[in-house]
């Protein structure tokens, strides 16, 4: 069962995480323009940076309390990007040898997140005209 005091430091991480996105992704596009989604792509490499220094220094070094480290890694980072989850996740699928079941992981995260986004607009168009 989920503690409140675990449940709140995860909105608490994801408010800090989701903030930091919010101000990377913006400064990132002052300097780069609009054409691209620069600052996207920069916050999702930087998270998926951290959490891969986050996961070693954790299982190698620095032993947090349940609750810190999902303040950190679920709260946090899933606030700044779940690009990161998403990376990490294939990334140990990868590191076992299971290579298709990575692709198939990637291939089908992105076709079905572009998939409900599409469906997600289909709905707000229909539901709003």
């Amino acid at each position: 069962m989920h503690t409140l005091k675990m449940l709140a430091s995860i909105a608490a991480g994801g408010a800090i995480g989701a903030m930091a996105r919010y101000l990377a992704t913006h400064w990132v596009m002052r300097f780069t323009g609009g054409t691209f989604p620069f600052g996207t792509l920069v916050v999702n490499v930087v998270g998926c940076f951290l959490m891969g220094v986050l996961v070693e220094a954790l299982a190698l070094r620095y032993h947090l309390s349940p609750t810190a480290q999902a303040f950190v890694v679920t709260g946090v980072l899933g606030g700044f990007t779940t690009f990161s989850t998403f990376s990490l996740e294939a990334g140990l699928l990868m590191e076992r040898h299971a290579y298709g079941l990575a692709a198939l992981y990637v291939g089908g995260s992105v076709f079905f997140a572009i998939v409900g986004l599409f469906a997600g607009l289909a709905f707000s168009r229909a539901w709003l005209s």
